[in-house]
């Protein structure tokens, strides 16, 4: 099937332009038309032709200089995989009170490093209750207090001007029950009753969950609700009044195939494409991480790629290995779903081997995944605005003589303050009493023992605690992948218990680690050995030495190395023009080496201290100590 002729569509756009665009809809049309078969087998050439009409009408509306970067991205294509890339994720009212504070606030943002900028949930939700903000009202709008569409985009220009991304969140399983759309299908439109899942008795409903999840028991039970007005069940996955959309349908398709162009008009670089796994329905599954999905992706992302392809597209997708892999892309798919992906994985592990003092299962868990696409990119990170769920696989566990449940129950009674001598201060969330299950909400820094270290006096144990949140900021930044760091982790925040004096907050213990940012706090960077001081340094650091290292390239895989001293942690990795070997003490002991654990020569430097401390005996290491040694090739 040829590509359609754009000249009509592009009319009146200037010639370079016009083929510029026909160039990428000649190199992506395949791509389109291979995702749509995969999803909608009998559809594919018609929608084909419907989205690059999106296309082109998006085109039309792209300012100059983001035609610009899009010709920049096109001759740097892994821009977001370099090792100068480091993120930050925030709420936009937390950090800067509104959309035009937060662009006052870029300053402090290029002084630690960032090149990457997650503002949480801030397109229009529902009033309270609305999943953090997760149950969108409006797709076209942002929170009233936050600002205007227009400040929205011109956050977006002061950011490209230093330097930094913007990245939104873009909920593609669900809508506020409020929503436009939804409020037209209870109405009774046969248009938008065919966006959601609607069903006139509970027959359905009930083969479907006979073999569905709940993901959040406590509050939201089952996954279907009754309707008044419209006499239906409907499906609503996370609370009753999210309502999910039904990917079946072609016209859902073209609405966020619209809706991603626009935002990319706005300025957005990154999209966040939360609950992914959940977009397509099949019965006798648990609708998730079905094959539609990445298909699904593809298209989207394809559309994106021809009208703006500065964009990238990042996978909320909180999955185990075997299903993680595809949302990258995997077979024909290969690198062509979304450009990045949460390692989950590694955020569970680095709290289970500094807790257990032990990297067995960090190696066993990690060594699992298979070798990503080049092409795309793991972002890596120690602490997010959610809740710590121990994704610990039981094979895993077993694999090195671990009970996967004790060890579970270990985790998360060592990181609630629970477990003898732990100086953890976290909070359980969604305590599961038939499945066990309990996750865990707290800052980094209360979880880690700062904390409890500065309530009792001891310097000490401060030190140590300072040394433990470095350490693991370090596997973050040396894992590869593009970095995130959770707002206050760089000025060490401690949990605030103030969450409880706010009414909508007062029942989700998640708001502990998501206080307002202190200001005050962050001035004290600038004080001599202050708390803040020590840590704030120490991360930029490490932030501005990992962006000289070319190992640290995004493209470059991690080896793993086998835990030949279980309290010490080994990376390799080889880029072209450089080996780069990272150690890490996970215990609060001095441990020790064998000299050819690490395979480099004793002139080799460690990048963060400028020294040589290989000998040919064993390689020292203190507690929390990390060396990342490098040598040319």
């Amino acid at each position: 099937m040829s590509t359609p002729d754009v000249a009509p569509l592009l009319e009146g756009e200037p010639v370079h332009d016009q083929v510029v665009f026909e160039t990428r809809l000649k190199r992506y049309w395949p791509d389109l038309l291979s995702a749509l078969g995969g999803a909608y087998p009998d559809q594919a050439p018609e929608m084909a032709r419907r989205l690059v009409v999106i296309a082109a009408e998006n085109f039309r509306q792209r300012p100059a200089d983001l035609r610009l970067l899009d010709l920049r991205r096109h001759a740097d294509p892994q821009w977001f995989s370099r090792p100068q890339m480091v993120g930050y994720a925030t709420y936009a009212d937390l950090f800067g009170g509104t959309l035009a504070g937060v662009g006052e606030k870029v300053d402090y943002l290029v002084e630690l490093g960032v090149t990457y900028l997650h503002l949480l949930p801030l397109l229009k939700p529902r009033p309270a209750p609305n999943d953090g903000g997760y149950a969108v009202v409006d797709y076209r709008a942002v929170r009233d207090d936050l600002g205007t569409i227009d400040d929205l985009r011109a956050l977006a220009t002061v950011l490209r001007g230093k330097g930094i991304s913007l990245t939104l969140d873009l909920v593609l399983n669900h809508v506020a029950a409020e929503h436009e759309w939804a409020r037209a299908a209870r109405a009774g439109d046969p248009y938008f009753r065919g966006f959601f899942h609607m069903f006139a008795d509970r027959a359905l409903p009930d083969a479907y969950e006979a073999t569905l999840p709940q993901v959040f028991p406590d509050f939201a039970p089952g996954n279907f609700t009754y309707d008044e007005e419209s006499h239906s069940w409907v499906w609503t996955t996370f609370n009753t009044w999210q309502w999910d959309l039904n990917w079946h349908n072609p016209d859902v398709v073209y609405e966020f195939a619209d809706l991603i162009c626009w935002l990319a008009n706005l300025g957005v670089e990154c999209l966040r494409l939360d609950a992914i796994a959940f977009l397509f329905k099949r019965m006798g599954t648990n609708c998730q991480n079905q094959p539609e999905v990445h298909a699904i992706t593809q298209a989207l992302r394809t559309v994106a790629r021809i009208a703006a392809p500065a964009l990238i597209f990042k996978a909320e997708a909180i999955v185990g290995p075997a299903d993680l892999a595809p949302y990258l892309g995997v077979g024909k798919h290969a690198g062509k779903v979304s450009d990045m992906a949460y390692q989950n994985s590694l955020m569970v592990q680095i709290w289970s081997a500094l807790a257990a003092k032990d990297t067995r299962l960090f190696c066993a868990a990690l060594n699992r995944f298979p070798a990503k696409p080049p092409t795309t990119v793991w972002d890596t990170y120690l602490r997010c605005h959610d809740d710590i769920g121990w994704a610990i696989d039981d094979g895993d566990a077993a694999s090195v003589g671990l009970n996967g449940f004790e060890h579970r129950h270990f985790l998360a009674d060592y990181y609630a303050g629970l477990y003898p001598m732990s100086d953890a201060r976290g909070l359980v969330f969604q305590e599961n009493l038939e499945t066990g299950d309990r996750r865990i909400s707290g800052s980094a820094a209360s979880l880690l023992g700062i904390e409890a270290a500065l309530a009792s006096g001891d310097a000490d144990h401060l030190d140590l605690a300072i040394q433990r949140l470095l350490l693991a900021h370090h596997i973050v930044l040396g894992f590869g992948g593009l970095p995130l760091l959770w707002m206050g982790d760089e000025l060490a925040l401690r949990n605030d218990y103030h969450f409880l004096d706010v009414p909508d907050h007062a029942d989700d213990n998640r708001w502990v680690h998501r206080p307002r940012m202190p200001w005050e706090a962050a001035a004290r960077r600038h004080e001599p050995d202050s708390l803040e001081h020590r840590v704030w340094h120490g991360l930029r650091h490490a932030i501005a030495v990992r962006a000289a290292l070319p190992a640290l390239d995004a493209a470059v895989e991690t080896e793993i190395a086998d835990p030949v001293n279980p309290a010490v942690l080994v990376f390799v990795r080889r880029a072209p023009t450089q080996t780069m070997v990272e150690v890490y003490n996970v215990t609060d002991a001095p441990q020790s080496l064998p000299r050819w654990v690490v395979p480099v020569g004793n002139w080799a430097v460690d990048a963060l201290t400028e020294q040589t401390p290989l000998t040919d005996g064993p390689l020292l290491v203190a507690p929390y100590q990390t060396f990342w040694f490098v040598q040319p090739v």
